[in-house]
């Protein structure tokens, strides 16, 4: 019998696939832990447009990360940090922290998850940084450390 998966069934199929399972596992097993339902043309119907909405949201999410991006490579972020001979910072300046400063000066919402910092900043200069902003679309954004 041909079902969709409401959930991922281990060795079944995952979410909103259609797979093909025995009459006795899907009767006995799927539809009683509301695990599956019938694919018949309402609920193949209700798959389609909830794919095609995801589809769409991804999309979307991506055009406006493509944007962000494209803002970001015009910024140079400045951060004053104390400094001691040679300009060899206290502490170091952390994904986090670029993160703050793009929301306090700049009102970016970048999520330090999304920054790829290698390791801590530990020396004043300009860095060039890259930002995982979605699936494929990576940004660049310098930052200045300056040492007081």
């Amino acid at each position: 019998m041909k079902v969709i998966l409401l959930d991922n069934v281990k060795g079944v199929g995952k979410k909103d696939e259609i797979v093909n399972a025995n009459d006795g596992y899907v009767r006995n097993f799927l539809f009683p832990k509301n695990l599956a339902v019938e694919a018949n043309a309402q609920n193949l119907a209700k798959l389609k447009s909830k794919q095609d909405s995801v589809a769409h949201k991804k999309m979307t999410e991506k055009k406006e990360a493509e944007e962000l991006a494209k803002k970001l490579e015009k910024i140079i972020l400045k951060i004053e940090v104390k400094a001691g001979e040679n300009g060899k910072i206290f502490g170091g300046v952390t994904a986090k922290e670029i993160s703050e400063q793009l929301k306090s000066k700049y009102n970016y919402n970048v999520d330090k998850k999304k920054i790829d910092l290698k390791e801590t900043i530990k020396q004043a200069g300009i860095f060039t940084i890259d930002l995982k902003l979605f699936e494929g679309v990576i940004g660049k954004l310098k930052v200045h450390i300056i040492g007081q």
